[in-house]
């Protein structure tokens, strides 16, 4: 890394990060739901135009994709964030906490998406220094839709075609603006199920006459556990997880039907038919043994998400160059949870790198989670690095 531009990327950093952290925290107070970020995608716009940058027109309505052109042409790195928020009450008691009833950024995606503004209005800086193109992805609905997977599908990511794809992504539990990551399979696939569990209602006092959907779902959940137990390799990680059984409507009244749903995670992509005709054939033959019927509905919505080594090992030169050994740390297993950046790297060079929120922070996806604001200046300045160390490379 050249120290003269270090220094001055370091310089430009610190001036803008207030901002920075004043616009995480209106993105914070007002979050937004997969695939309805308008507000947040007009932020980002507003924010961007000033630079000059090229806007795309939304591929998905409220994506924002812009692309930043250096002097001549190049390489195309691409840098991405997402932006949507979860279904949940917050509960941090802070200044800046969700004005939304049952809606909170969870997950971090507005500290993501404030720190991808950053590192945008830093590169618009160094236009000279980048021979090629940074492209900016602003991404909706990565929770539960995998709008990545659509963004990818619907030619985000061409002309030009990036020759490195990045993302950063807050974590409890590694320290404050540590870095880290792993190569190869480093997140999990996800897929998921509903099961409809038909059967016969009746007054709770003639279960006779009845068939009981809710006696058939508790075995069907029961037997279900049989899949990661005995028709997995216990080498090959599974995870299945019922999550939500709905049914009844009364104390007195057996229902006709019964809802399940739930998540299976893998991180072999070959397992997915397995699972899903094990859980099919355990579903069949309980309902057919107690006389029900039933509907299932298996999808797959994120593939395993895999980094490339070399990016990897790309990623943890910049972060020793820029922050020192101490600022970065390598990840040992990987994680059962799930990421559509997976969509990005199916197709293209690049890693997924975590940033440290702090020993003590609360989980991801927790009602008291808060993006930390500390270390958004080590994430911006990683972004910004290892961008401008791909146009200073001669491979």
């Amino acid at each position: 890394m050249n120290p003269q531009i270090m220094q001055l990327v370091t310089n430009e950093i610190d001036k803008i990060l207030p901002d920075i952290v004043r616009i995480r925290r209106a993105i914070h107070q007002k979050p937004e739901m997969a695939r309805v970020e308008f507000e947040t995608a007009a932020l980002v716009r507003k924010t961007l135009a000033p630079t000059g940058m090229r806007l795309l027109d939304p591929f998905l309505e409220t994506d924002v994709v812009a692309l930043l052109e250096g002097k001549g042409k190049g390489k195309n790195v691409t840098l991405r964030a997402d932006m949507d928020a979860l279904p949940l009450e917050e509960k941090t008691g802070l200044p800046h906490a969700s004005q939304k009833a049952g809606v909170m950024h969870a997950c971090g995606h507005d500290g993501h998406t404030a720190m991808l503004l950053g590192a945008a209005l830093v590169l618009s800086q160094f236009r000279e220094s980048i021979k090629g193109s940074v492209r900016f992805v602003f991404q909706p609905g990565e929770e539960v839709v995998a709008a990545g997977r659509d963004l990818v599908e619907k030619g985000a990511l061409l002309n030009p075609e990036p020759d490195a794809v990045f993302a950063l992504h807050g974590l409890n539990g590694l320290p404050e603006g540590v870095l880290a990551s792993m190569p190869g399979e480093m997140m999990a696939a996800a897929d998921f199920f509903n099961i409809v569990i038909k059967g016969k209602g009746a007054h709770g006092s003639r279960p006779e006459i009845s068939i009981d959907p809710i006696l058939v779902a508790v075995r069907v959940v029961e037997s279900l556990q049989a899949v990661v137990s005995r028709q997995i390799n216990p080498l090959d990680p599974v995870v299945l997880s019922v999550c939500r059984i709905t049914g009844g409507t009364n104390a007195n009244i057996i229902p006709d039907n019964v809802e399940i749903e739930g998540t299976t995670r893998y991180l072999k992509p070959e397992l997915r038919g397995n699972i899903q005709a094990c859980m099919e054939r355990i579903i069949k033959g309980v309902c057919e043994s107690m006389g029900a019927s039933y509907k299932f509905t298996y999808v797959s919505a994120y593939i395993p998400t895999i980094n490339h080594p070399e990016m990897v090992d790309f990623g943890k030169r910049i972060a020793h160059e820029i922050l020192g050994p101490s600022s970065w740390m390598d990840i040992e297993l990987p994680s059962m949870a799930a990421e559509d950046f997976s969509y990005y790297l199916k197709r293209y060079p690049g890693a997924f790198f975590r940033l440290g929120m702090g020993l003590d922070m609360p989980p991801l996806h927790n009602a008291r989670f808060d993006f930390n604001d500390n270390a958004m200046r080590n994430g911006i300045l990683f972004l910004v690095s290892a961008a401008l160390e791909i146009f200073a490379s001669k491979a």
